[in-house]
């Protein structure tokens, strides 16, 4: 079968083979011209053989000259030229196209990794900036009142236009009875008056300690500085007077409460005069050793933090005893 591609249509390999057989084709013409003249002049050729010369007497060739498709079962050739090896024609080779998903894969994990990264950051920073503003309102919160001078708050029941303790003033109305209930619905209950004996104030010179002191240590009393915890004994008194505050939120009051040591003065101050006890015991202990807060029989100051900051898996309690 004829090859009958256009010239254009043919590989470099294959123009190349066409010329290497049209070559060798042209050699082997001036071979068995050369060869025809020369038994031609040979008195000794028998006139049954066929001449060789002749290209329609070679069983052999069966491969003419510009039949690129065709096969060669056998040809003549000469002894000195090597043998011709077919060449296939090499197929045309594309990029892999698994190289191009790879890198939009890599490119795509980096840009996830990437976006994680600032995620967290932004998490963090919030964090911190929460953690600051609770600090800076818990601060300002636990801020000490000035000391102004009292004012009276009178209060005028309705028909009334001048104090009733004025001279010459007119006398309160009756409130109606229809209207006593709404009265006693806006009027606020009365808040209780702080003793003159109970705890307002503390002071630890050797970490920066002054924080107001309040009534309860529960989570509302605590955002509001330290805490006196209620039922135990009032400062200077024979008793266990403890009090705890914070040490990473709501003003860290006792931050740095793991810092004193033996000997550190705390201050403790009433409506009435001020306490001194000097720090003789500091432990590390679980949250439910509650035996801190028993009763004793000698004026004590016990207080308590959580511990490690930050952490606050354990109390730290630091114990003082009344200086006489």
């Amino acid at each position: 079968m004829k090859d009958r591609r256009t010239v254009d249509e043919l590989s470099i390999e294959e123009l190349e083979e066409i010329l290497r057989v049209r070559k060798r084709t042209a050699r082997l013409e001036r071979l068995r011209q050369r060869d025809g003249q020369a038994e031609s002049l040979n008195p000794l050729r028998s006139p049954d053989v066929p001449d060789r010369s002749s290209p329609s007497s070679c069983p052999t060739e069966h491969r003419k000259f510009g039949d690129v498709g065709a096969t060669t079962s056998y040809r003549a050739r000469p002894v000195d030229e090597p043998p011709v090896e077919e060449v296939e024609p090499k197929a045309r080779r594309w990029p892999p196209v698994s190289i191009h998903w790879e890198w939009l894969q890599d490119k795509s994990l980096l840009v996830v990794e990437l976006g994680v990264l600032v995620a967290l950051g932004l998490v963090l920073v919030s964090l911190f900036a929460t953690l600051r503003e609770i600090n800076r309102a818990a601060t300002q919160a636990q801020a000490l009142p000035t000391s102004t001078p009292a004012v009276p708050i009178q209060v005028v029941l309705p028909g009334g236009h001048t104090p009733l303790d004025s001279p010459g003033g007119p006398a309160p109305a009756e409130i109606p009875a229809h209207l006593q209930s709404l009265v006693d619905q806006v009027t606020p209950l009365p808040v209780p008056t702080r003793g003159p004996e109970q705890a307002v104030r503390i002071q630890i010179p050797a970490i920066d300690v002054d924080a107001p002191v309040v009534e309860g240590d529960d989570w509302e009393a605590l955002k509001r500085g330290a805490g006196h915890h209620i039922g135990s004994a009032n400062p200077g008194e024979r008793g266990n007077c403890v009090i705890s505050a914070h040490n990473d939120i709501f003003g860290e009051v006792f931050r740095d409460l793991p810092d004193l040591g033996l000997g550190n003065e705390v201050i403790v101050h009433t409506a009435s005069r001020s306490y001194r006890y000097l720090v003789t015991q500091k432990r590390v202990i679980e949250p439910t050793e509650v035996s801190v807060m028993e009763p004793t029989s000698s004026p004590v100051l016990t207080l308590i933090s959580c511990y490690p900051y930050g952490v606050d898996t354990h109390r730290i309690v630091v114990i003082g005893e009344l200086e006489p």
